[in-house]
């Protein structure tokens, strides 16, 4: 069994009943529908986590369901701001310390606003990656928006 990723210790450390799920990725794709299919899950519970500049507030975190897309004007407005734009995939690893198709919105390089899709409550649980490609983690959505500090909103199109 693979090691615990720094995702999954924080979640356990913080009491949070976690469930982890592994499966094989292909680097051509990437997707979470991808994801989603390997671990027998519906794509509307498994979240992705996307990276997004904002002009006036900086970097911030979307966790969206994997079969939707990301609304930037309803992202922009949910954190401040009136413009937000995705970063580049070769920036992801420097602000976040996670890589394009593992990037948990758990233990990142640093704290960043956080918001999680207001689907997320439809669920007893919701899966997010664990930080590793090929690797989620299954845990209550309340939960992790409480320890990403995050807000639940309405973030898709």
């Amino acid at each position: 069994m693979a090691n615990k990723t720094n995702a999954v210790r924080l979640v356990e450390q913080s009491g949070i009943p976690c469930r982890e799920c592994f499966y094989a990725f292909d680097e051509k794709d990437l997707s979470g529908m991808h994801a989603a299919q390997a671990i027998g899950l519906p794509p509307e519970q498994v979240f992705k986590t996307l990276v997004a500049r904002g002009e006036k507030t900086g970097i911030n975190v979307f966790c969206i369901p994997v079969c939707c897309e990301l609304d930037l004007k309803k992202a922009a407005k949910a954190a401040g701001d009136k413009n937000m734009e995705l970063v580049a995939v070769k920036d992801l690893l420097g602000l976040t310390g996670y890589i394009r198709g593992g990037c948990s919105p758990v233990g990142m390089k640093k704290r960043y606003p956080t918001f999680l899709d207001e689907t997320c409550v439809l669920w007893e649980e919701i899966a997010v990656s664990a930080g590793a490609r090929g690797h989620q983690m299954i845990l209550p959505p309340e939960a992790l928006t409480r320890l990403v500090g995050g807000k639940v909103v309405d973030l898709t199109l």
